[in-house]
């Protein structure tokens, strides 16, 4: 059992100086299109507690990007230490961020800038090929790339959260006329594959190493949860009955009268949902959003099913019984493109469940890439052999059973930080976050 090698430009100069080009631009594209289509006011107000102001993301990205590119591979002085500690994720929570004397949108704005154009000078020359494992494979410059459209990924989050009218907009995801033929679940065989990733150049820490596991065979969902099938659940009273649900999901559904998914409301019979400052009524064939792990967790007992452990989501996703190889992504190792995956805020929903053929993967699970993060039953905890790197903040501070593993990315996230091997953690509360899942069995 083996993984796939890791992409053909790794260990290429010149290939990968391209690519992390190309992946640095398409990011700061991204965090332009989300700052400059709302108005300072909104840059600087706090939409939700549970985010940043939007401009304190946008100098975040930027002194993530000087700490790393500018200090760590190329050695310079800092630019402007003393706003090290006001851009610090760890030492000052979302909720207190308003508050800091932040860089006005103007000055973020200049900042960012002028630390990428010194960015891109460090990436011209820098050896990308061999050489310390910062820069081996080009390996900041895209870890740098991933954070700023993680960001993004945040700021869109903030852009949902926030009042007023639409300041986005994007064409519909395409349909799935193939859906009402498609089996309901599929079978995933029993027995070791590789999981985790040693080859892929970009994967980050808790995707290492690569490890064998053995997974008994279950039956898994061909596609997420549809709001179809979760209003089922609403409407058999699933929000009202405590045997369904975890202890602690149970008591926050009666401290917070929870009765739907974040978003949703009902009016004159009918359920409806804003998205993106419009209002419009819940698509029943469109996976269900922005539900936290319990809300999952609970729709599965309901169902007489379950949440796939993490082994298994990624075994269904990326294991090829033909080759026996684990795959980058379901449909084989070549990069995601618009015809196998719904990601990078092409469109502001998910596609109908049974969309993109192209991208399913051998056990004929589809969607597994793109459309909606999907809760496990997961505990984020680190694999064996695990070495942080380049800094212990960035996972093994959050390993423990505080935190569900998500995989497979939604809509919001982008090619460059979206693998087969990617992993997403969040607190089994948290509902704001573009989630969804679906449910697995026992054979």
């Amino acid at each position: 059992m083996t993984e796939s090698p890791a992409p053909p430009h790794a260990g290429d100069d010149e290939a990968l100086r391209e690519r992390a080009l190309t992946a640095l631009l398409a990011a700061r594209d991204r965090t332009t299109l989300l700052t400059d289509s709302v108005d300072d006011h909104d840059l600087t107000a706090q939409h939700s507690p549970l985010m940043s102001p939007l401009v304190w993301d946008l100098a975040h990205i930027g002194n993530q990007e000087e700490l790393w590119l500018l200090r760590g591979v190329a050695g310079r002085e800092a630019m402007r230490p003393e706003i090290d500690g006001l851009y610090d994720a760890f030492e000052h929570p979302r909720a207190t961020r308003p508050s800091l004397p932040l860089l006005a949108p103007g000055e973020a704005r200049a900042y960012a800038s002028e630390v990428r154009g010194r960015a891109l000078d460090v990436l011209e020359s820098a050896p990308l090929g061999e050489g310390p494992a910062l820069v081996r494979s080009g390996f900041a410059f895209g870890m740098i790339a991933q954070h700023e459209q993680q960001h993004d990924e945040t700021m869109l989050i903030t852009h949902q959260l926030r009042s007023g009218p639409a300041a986005l907009t994007a064409p519909e995801p395409p349909r799935a006329p193939d859906a009402p033929t498609l089996p309901a679940e599929v079978l995933v065989p029993g027995g070791p594959f590789t999981m985790g990733t040693s080859a892929e150049p970009w994967a980050l820490d808790n995707e290492r190493p690569a490890h064998q596991r053995d997974v008994p065979g279950f039956v898994i969902d061909t596609a997420p949860v549809t709001c179809g099938a979760y209003r089922a659940f609403i409407e058999d009273g699933g929000y009202g009955e405590r045997r369904w649900w975890a202890p602690e999901g149970w008591a926050m559904v009666r401290e917070h009268g929870l009765d739907a998914p974040l978003f949703w409301h009902r009016d004159a019979g009918q359920w409806l949902r804003r998205r993106f400052g419009v209002t419009e009524p819940v698509p029943d064939d469109e996976p269900v959003l922005h539900v936290s792990w319990y809300e999952a967790d609970a729709y599965a007992r309901w169902a007489g099913r379950r949440l796939p452990t993490e082994a298994e989501w990624e075994k269904a996703a990326r294991h090829d019984p033909a080759s026996g190889r684990s795959r980058r992504y379901p449909w084989g190792d070549a990069d995601p493109t618009p015809e196998r995956a719904n990601l990078g805020q092409r469109h502001l929903r998910p596609a109908p469940a049974g969309a993109y053929p192209a991208g399913r993967a051998p056990c004929g699970a589809g969607q597994l890439i793109g459309d909606v993060w999907e809760w496990t039953a997961s505990d984020f905890l680190p694999y064996p052999g695990f070495a942080p790197f380049p800094y212990r903040e960035y996972s093994e501070v959050f390993f423990g059973p505080e935190h569900k593993v998500l995989r497979g990315g939604s809509f919001a996230v982008d090619t460059v930080a979206c693998r087969g091997t990617f992993r997403n953690w969040d607190l089994p509360v948290r509902r704001q976050i573009f989630s969804g899942f679906r449910t697995a069995r026992d054979l």
